[in-house]
């Protein structure tokens, strides 16, 4: 826990749950790991604080720790806000509001990139609940993501997943991708990662299972992309993905949201709890940007071509 505390930043911030004076404003802010979508929506949250003038070292005070993908520390990190009694806590990623919602029931909590917050049990239901809770979920759009393996595979049927099976959200979305493959006359084949060193191993036992590679937006296959990616170049297997930066990483293709676009829209619920709104009085939100990126080369390392109408659709192609 010392290394997670000594890993925490601190920038000016505010934070007025029930309209505080804005020179006593603090927020705390938390997540599960640092990867590049996370990274995004924090920095996103922090960019709609300084639009809605909080001014770091005036009227904001900011405290951010990384739980390091541990779940142990992630709990440790929200005690330790908890009895800092801050304004508002931001847990972002379903394991980190876990442990931030388990640990108060007073002080405003919103949460970020958390794709089911109902069966994460953070929430009742998507409504307005009156509880502390509220944020927005990056729930991925996966008959998309199916339609998406469609066009890039046309005679794909089998899809492999490498997920956490320890990770609420990858349970959530596995459950889904199934059913949307289904729909779609395709099946999935899994493999669990329960650590971010199990992908690499989790991806290789899929080969000679599958058609493409799913990679969801599973902390630690996010993490540790690059490793499935190699093992996709490797057996010529592409690689359809849920997050974007994955493109830049290795992945063919992917359709996802925007992630600071998330952490803009969650930072937008921050402000108004800081100016006097209750959480409890706010639904959960979904994310509705939607953007797609390919990649020429790892289609080619991957022995795929990408079709012409998803290139001409592609906000960006990387060559």
């Amino acid at each position: 826990m010392k290394n997670a505390l000594i890993h925490a930043v601190f920038c000016g911030l505010i934070f007025v749950a029930g309209g505080v004076d804005a020179a006593e404003a603090r927020v705390a802010m938390t997540a599960i790991v640092d990867h590049p979508a996370l990274d995004a929506a924090r920095k996103g949250v922090s960019d709609e604080l300084s639009e809605s003038g909080y001014v770091l070292g005036k009227n904001l005070q900011l405290e951010y720790q990384s739980a390091q993908g541990n779940n142990g520390i992630a709990a440790q990190i929200a005690r330790k806000f908890v009895g800092d009694r801050p304004n508002v806590i931001v847990a972002i990623a379903t394991p980190s509001a876990q442990a931030v919602v388990a640990a108060t029931r007073d002080i405003p909590v919103v949460f970020s990139a958390v794709t089911d917050p109902v069966a994460a049990k953070l929430v009742k239901s998507w409504q307005a609940t009156g509880g502390n809770v509220t944020g927005v979920s990056d729930m991925s759009p996966l008959d998309q993501h199916v339609k998406l393996v469609k066009q890039l595979v046309p005679g794909a049927k089998r899809i492999g997943v490498v997920y956490s099976p320890g990770e609420a959200n990858s349970v959530v979305l596995v459950e889904g991708l199934k059913r949307a493959a289904t729909a779609a006359g395709l099946t999935v084949v899994e493999s669990a990662a329960p650590r971010t060193v199990d992908v690499a191993s989790a991806a290789q036992s899929l080969v000679g299972k599958i058609d493409v590679f799913y990679a969801p937006t599973d902390n630690n296959v996010t993490s540790a992309f690059e490793s499935l990616a190699k093992v996709a170049n490797q057996s010529h297997i592409p690689v359809v993905a849920a997050d974007t930066d994955m493109v830049r990483r290795g992945a063919t293709a992917a359709l996802s949201l925007n992630y600071y676009d998330l952490g803009r829209q969650t930072g937008k619920q921050v402000v108004r709890i800081l100016r006097g709104e209750a959480p409890g009085k706010m639904p959960t939100e979904l994310s509705k940007t939607l953007e797609l990126e390919v990649n020429q080369t790892a289609a080619r390392k991957q022995g795929v071509v990408i079709p012409g109408d998803l290139l001409s659709v592609a906000k960006k192609v990387f060559e």
